[in-house]
């Protein structure tokens, strides 16, 4: 499963980018996050979702049919 997500935790003090998730596991580490939160272990504030968006250049080549199965 590719990444269509970056996930990240926005703070008072900015945001953190936790890392990248598909849409199949998005709710679990909502969940988890949800803990390390409660434990400390992250720092409080909103569980951001941004979709990611598939990008070509010059230099990083994106095929077509990439493209339709992301």
């Amino acid at each position: 499963m590719p990444p269509e997500f970056v996930i990240s935790v926005k703070s008072d003090d900015g945001e953190y980018m936790v890392g990248v998730t598909c849409d199949g596991h998005k709710r679990m580490f909502g969940e988890k996050l949800g803990s390390l939160q409660k434990e400390g272990k992250v720092p409080q504030g909103a569980i951001h979702f941004e979709g990611l968006k598939p990008v070509g250049t010059a230099c990083i080549k994106a095929d077509p049919d990439d493209l339709i199965q992301l």
